[in-house]
């Protein structure tokens, strides 16, 4: 790793990685003073409360597989900041997101000079993929919101396809304390004349998607009435999909992820596509492209005897639905989960649906400064669990090593049908990958 790389991220990290103001203004002088480089390719745009990421790198791979240059903006990371930032399907090199920084980094001290707060971790990062974008030059990009929608920073990017994954309650602190209150937030990223692409929604969501569309004029496409899933079956390594899309039904489709909620992505990012390229799309690229995903830290499998399984759910949501895929897809017959979790989250609702597919549970700390402290998700977990399956560990290393070996105990010694599943975020994902990759 290069020094100068280095010293960028470093830089970065000063602006503070998990510090949250939503103040658009600041970065649309940002991008005004950099030439407005979001205005040079045309972009699809995410949103929803969980599945973007996933989404983002299938739309990211169908696009691909038709010829055209992508750029991908997409958080938090798993290991490099780099991996926001993807050109072609990368991550950006250490290059040139060094020579992105040192163009956006002075134009943005002007700016911090201008206003009482400096710009964000997060400012800096979606400022710097979209001048790379423009830089590259990619065909269209691909962007994950990182919180909302209205307010967030990657909403310069004024996208021509909006896409809307299921919306449920989530960082209720900044978006509100209602569904329809957090659909809004999200709809914010509905402009002018856009196609909007909406997975199944409740009615409480659904409103204020129709409302703003009707507003500004968008069209809007739904699933379970424009397009779905059609056929879902099981397979090695994943399952294979009869998808229904806007213009044509698509047969025999491998998708190398697990769980029905991946199904459902993939029939929202082909929609996304459809949205995009009209009639050029082309069934068998469809194939080729979906046959390509991956999606690190969703049910990632990492190790075998037993199976170590990474997974970012992280708000109810997202358990119900990796709780749903551990019973159709694995089928295990123990399982231990390794347990951290940021403290502003639903932390009873998620280990309520963890509860009944784990035998026993080690709770423990990530590396977030937000990380729940240990005692209270222990005393979550007992009144959950009972004292006598819940394991407390200091530190993720131990909690890995203890898991595996309650898993190892527990299993007599024959460890097929046995597994560890480390859970509750996206940065707890992160510090285990970092162990187990090695």
């Amino acid at each position: 790793m290069s020094s100068d790389y280095d010293e960028v991220t470093a830089a970065l990290e000063q602006r503070g990685f998990t510090r949250l103001v939503f103040d658009l203004q600041k970065i649309r002088d940002l991008m005004d003073v950099l030439g407005s480089p979001q205005r040079a390719y045309p972009a699809i745009h995410l949103t929803g409360t969980n599945g973007k990421t996933s989404t983002a790198r299938m739309i990211d791979a169908l696009l691909r597989a038709h010829g055209l240059h992508t750029g991908r903006y997409t958080s938090p990371h798993l290991e490099t900041v780099r991996e926001r930032i993807s050109l072609d399907g990368e991550p950006i090199s250490e290059e040139r997101l060094v020579e992105t920084y040192r163009e956006v980094a002075p134009l943005a001290d002007l700016i911090d000079a201008r206003h009482t707060e400096p710009l964000t971790y997060f400012d800096m990062t979606t400022a710097m993929a979209y001048a790379a974008f423009a830089d590259a030059p990619v065909d269209i990009a691909v962007v994950e919101v990182g919180m909302g929608g209205e307010e967030d920073a990657t909403n310069v990017i004024e996208a021509g396809v909006a896409v809307l994954l299921p919306i449920g309650l989530d960082h209720t602190e900044w978006l509100g304390d209602t569904i329809e209150d957090i659909a809004w937030a999200k709809a914010g990223i509905i402009h002018k004349g856009a196609t909007v692409i909406s997975a199944l929604q409740t009615e409480e969501a659904m409103r204020p998607i129709l409302e703003r569309s009707a507003e500004v004029g968008a069209t809007v496409a739904r699933e379970g009435s424009e397009f779905g899933v059609v056929e879902r079956t099981q397979a090695v390594g994943g399952q294979v999909l009869r998808l229904q899309g806007l213009h044509a039904v698509y047969d025999e489709v491998f998708l190398p992820l697990f769980g029905a909620h991946q199904a459902q992505n993939a029939a929202v990012a082909l929609a996304a596509v459809e949205a995009f390229l009209g009639d050029q799309v082309r069934p068998e690229l469809v194939v080729e492209g979906f046959a390509q995903v991956d999606s690190p830290g969703r049910l990632e499998r990492v190790r075998s005897a037993p199976t170590i399984l990474l997974d970012g759910a992280h708000n109810p949501h997202g358990m119900a639905a990796t709780v749903a895929a551990l019973e159709e897809e694995f089928s295990f017959r123990h399982l231990v989960a390794v347990v951290a979790v940021l403290g502003d989250k639903d932390v009873s609702g998620l280990l309520d649906l963890l509860e009944p597919v784990a035998a026993r549970i080690v709770v423990t700390r990530n590396s977030s400064p937000r990380t729940m402290p240990l005692d209270e998700l222990a005393q979550q977990a007992i009144d959950i669990f009972g004292e006598d399956r819940v394991t407390v560990a200091e530190t993720m290393p131990d909690a890995i090593e203890e898991a595996v070996v309650l898993a190892e105990e527990d299993a007599s010694g024959e460890l097929s049908g046995v597994a560890v599943l480390i859970t509750g975020s996206v940065v707890t994902v992160a510090d285990a990958r970092k162990l187990l990759k090695r």
